[in-house]
């Protein structure tokens, strides 16, 4: 009996077997082997001597989409509309035989988009190509999964089950369990929370299914046995998903109501472009990237220029982007970002920058002339700071400025200084000139 068959067999006899408390060692174990068959069936055959054509195209860019469908759902249109690339679309099926990339010009980033060819069911076992599909898609950063809106559930449950069988997990978190093979002392078993779906003998079932004998396992979270398997074999990739679903103009408006109210789910019209900028916007967040900004001394930030990391990312990872000599000499470094109350922050090199709104940082000393500089490009910009550093910015809120409205002059009135943190908006340079003829309602820095 071959892999495929004997995938079948596991497949059907996990479908007929109630789930139940009395099944669960058995279901376990059945998954376990599933588990193990599927990944000798993603294994090279070690008898074919030449390597079978792919079609990977080399990582370029901040960031990497996968768009991933049937044929004719539209991923060429939605290419040829997003970038400057053009894919061939039809009305036929399996017009794009091979891999197209292009790239989306986005806020200052560069996002690789490919247009793989469309799969069918049963790609995780080779047909239509889909092993070369599935292979490039785990590369990506974000999958789009584009769906056709007149028969979405049907193609979005059978491409996530194509996906899920060979380890791609969407919009899922990494399980929180700790595994550790040994050399000897037998399988310690221990978890931190209450277990309701995994018990030690499941746990010592599924391993000695993979012939360990000697681990330590901490369960960190209430885990299924699925979870579990998937941090044995640990070739799983984790990976957000958008589900798209196109051709919306062909369906009713409750229809689309009630699609676009799914969780991580999109509707547009490529044919009628529609709802393309909204994608785009969701695109940004589920790849998770920030715009940091540097400026030199005593000069303007650089807002044509920005270097594009990761949420999460640390002063550290600036500096290897601007040079990779940097770090090494580095001590800190002066940030300006929403999330930080006291501008700029004084940060080390392995303090993290979660927020992901667009930040500046500077890298030298603070001058009065970049003071004024960051103010007017924060008042273009329409974003409020207050406090500097040792820089403190204030400005009378109650007389010569019309941007302080009722409700601010209201929550400063008949206060004492220290009762309210200062409002303080930006002030572009002219307004700041006109202030300094004044004899009154000046803008004083204090250093």
């Amino acid at each position: 009996m071959g892999i495929l068959e004997k995938i079948s067999e596991i497949e059907k006899e996990i479908a007929r077997t109630q789930k139940n408390k009395a099944t669960e060692y058995h279901l376990g174990l059945l998954k376990a082997k599933l588990a193990k068959y599927r990944a000798q069936l993603l294994e090279p055959s070690k008898s074919s001597s030449s390597k079978g054509e792919g079609f990977d195209v080399m990582k370029s860019g901040d960031a990497r989409v996968a768009l991933i469908g049937f044929p004719s759902v539209g991923k060429s249109t939605f290419l040829s509309l997003m970038t400057s690339t053009a894919s061939e679309a039809a009305s036929y099926e399996f017009t794009t035989l091979t891999c197209i990339p292009g790239v989306i010009e986005y806020k200052g980033a560069n996002i690789q988009l490919l247009d793989l060819p469309g799969i069918i069911e049963g790609a995780a076992q080779g047909k239509g190509r889909g092993r070369q599909v599935i292979a490039v898609a785990r590369t990506a950063d974000v999958v789009i999964m584009m769906l056709d809106a007149t028969k979405g559930e049907v193609q979005r449950s059978l491409l996530e089950k194509e996906l899920e069988s060979v380890g791609i997990r969407l919009n899922k978190h990494k399980p929180n369990i700790y595994f550790k093979p040994k050399k000897g002392g037998g399988i310690s078993f221990n978890s931190t929370v209450t277990l309701t779906q995994c018990s030690e003998k499941l746990v010592q079932l599924i391993l000695h299914e993979y012939k360990i004998f000697n681990a330590e396992v901490l369960f960190r979270e209430d885990c299924s046995p699925d979870e579990f398997i998937d941090v044995i074999v640990g070739n799983r990739v984790y990976m957000p998903c958008l589900y798209v679903y196109n051709k919306i103009d062909q369906i009713s408006m409750e229809e689309v109501d009630r699609l676009a109210r799914k969780p991580d789910s999109v509707v547009i019209s490529c044919g009628m472009k529609l709802n393309l900028d909204y994608l785009l916007e969701m695109l940004w967040e589920y790849l998770a990237l920030t715009c940091i900004y540097t400026k030199k001394r005593g000069q303007r930030p650089d807002f044509t220029d920005a270097i594009i990391l990761r949420k999460g990312a640390s002063v550290e990872h600036v500096c290897h982007r601007i040079h990779r000599s940097l770090a090494s000499q580095f001590k800190y470094a002066l940030v300006w970002m929403h999330s930080i109350r006291n501008l700029p922050s004084t940060q080390l090199r392995e303090q993290q920058q979660e927020d992901g709104v667009e930040d500046m940082t500077q890298l030298e000393d603070l001058q009065e002339t970049t003071v004024l500089a960051n103010l007017k490009t924060r008042f273009e910009r329409n974003l409020i700071y207050t406090y500097i550093g040792s820089i403190l910015v204030s400005v009378n809120p109650y007389q010569m400025f019309g941007i302080y409205g009722p409700e601010q002059v209201q929550q400063y009135s008949g206060r004492a200084l220290a009762d309210n943190p200062p409002h303080l908006f930006a002030i572009a340079n002219l307004a700041f000139a006109k202030m300094l003829d004044a004899k009154q309602n000046q803008c004083i820095i204090i250093r």
